[in-house]
């Protein structure tokens, strides 16, 4: 349900000012805490912060989390800037060797590695910057049973994928580390695996279980004593059908204790991006128009999938909720106000184009021209995902609420 503060906002603004994005970041710095506590405390708590990169987010995170994920040069430099001192681990595919001497400058502590290619470009930075260790984290695509991922929305390893590395390659790659008795400035500290995203709680545990324990074998199989971090991923699952239904942070935590005490003298890790930061943001627009095509009834709204790409891109339903506005005083028009009631509507965007649909079909007891809707869960892979040019409409407003 909407906070009291998001919805007394998106009432106050005027139409100019929409569509908006709206951010709670007490609800985001009630929920971080949440998460928190929930797990042992010996877990490490990165957030990607590819999901939310917004200065504003990043700093409400901060007290916490351990450090942020990123995966480009740009993410390190605007994350350094956000949060200076926060530890970063620098990961993603395609680093180009400009990124990875950037990122050396400005003290990168942890480097995900995707391939052999990468780790050569890294060690020859390393070397050019006069730095005796530089601690790498392999990204391994760890082989699982063809049932330990089961029909998840996105899976990134497991299978042929274009991340990380395959074991056969892990073996060429580590006489190019000092953990594996070279000279070079590469330190191996750990392993690093993020197989799928949409796991709930007891399927994240069986693939971290996985995950540990193929990275205990490495270690035992080549005598990696350093090798003392494994990071299992994020992922978490998020459900915008219901969005009631959040993973069970609770559970999650005890599997996660427990894995612990199997795997004593590690670090484990994980990364979150989407479950941490979903809930506190709202996409919150205005109704233009209302008409029927073939006995169907269609929303038109300020703003659309140029804003918020989400529910184009996992094909689902955004969910929303009306706010209903009195615009009695102000119709002033000669014609009636445009409405439906007790229909199923979608919801529409501006952009000229099928497939810019933010909610299909969806029961509303009414929906007029000049109210307001917010659609929820729009705190991660919402506005940094969406294509913005598109059209040259208005850029959304962005409003933090911190009270």
């Amino acid at each position: 349900m909407i906070t009291s503060a998001v919805r007394t906002l998106a009432t106050e603004l005027t139409g100019d000012d929409l569509p908006a994005y709206v951010y709670d970041l007490p609800a985001l710095r009630a929920h971080a805490r949440a998460v928190r506590d929930a797990l042992p405390p010996g877990l490490e708590l990165y957030y990607a912060a590819k999901a939310n990169p917004a200065p504003p987010v990043l700093r409400t995170l901060a007290p916490h989390v351990t450090g942020y994920e990123v995966a480009s040069g740009g993410e390190v430099e605007h994350v350094r800037a956000a949060v200076p001192g926060a530890p970063l681990a620098f990961g993603g595919p395609g680093k180009t060797e400009g990124e990875l001497r950037r990122a050396l400058t400005l003290g990168v502590e942890r480097f995900h590695v995707e391939s052999e290619q990468e780790l050569r470009l890294l060690a020859g930075a390393a070397k050019d910057a006069g730095l005796d260790a530089v601690d790498v984290l392999l990204r391994v695509n760890v082989p699982l049973a063809s049932d330990e991922l089961g029909g998840v929305a996105l899976a990134m390893g497991g299978r042929p994928s274009p991340f990380g590395l395959d074991p056969e390659a892990v073996q060429r790659c580590l006489p190019l580390l000092s953990g594996a008795g070279s000279h070079g400035p590469l330190r191996l500290r750990g392993i690093h695996a993020h197989l799928a995203s949409g796991l709930d709680a007891a399927a994240q545990l069986t693939v971290a279980a996985a995950i540990a324990d193929w990275a205990r074998k490495l270690s035992e199989r080549h005598g990696l004593d350093d090798l003392t971090e494994v990071n299992v991923g994020g992922g978490m699952g998020v459900d915008y059908a219901h969005p009631d239904r959040r993973f069970d942070w609770a559970a999650y935590g005890k599997g996660m204790a427990d894995l612990a005490l199997r795997h004593p003298g590690r670090t484990l890790r994980i990364e979150p991006g989407r479950a941490l930061t979903v809930y506190c943001g709202w996409y919150v627009t205005e109704v233009l128009d209302i008409k029927h095509s073939g006995g169907e009834a269609f929303a038109v709204l300020r703003g659309g999938t140029h804003h918020i790409r989400t529910p184009a891109t996992k094909q689902h339903d955004q969910p929303f909720q009306v706010l209903p506005m009195d615009t009695t005083a102000t119709w002033t028009r000669p014609w009636a106000r445009p409405a439906v009631r007790e229909e199923p509507v979608t919801l529409v965007g501006q952009l000229c184009t099928p497939k810019d649909v933010l909610a299909r079909r969806v029961q509303v007891p009414e929906l007029r021209a000049g109210d307001r809707v917010a659609f929820a869960m729009a705190g991660a892979y919402a506005w940094n995902i969406s294509h913005h040019d598109f059209l040259m409409h208005p850029r959304p407003g962005f409003h933090y609420l911190d009270t």
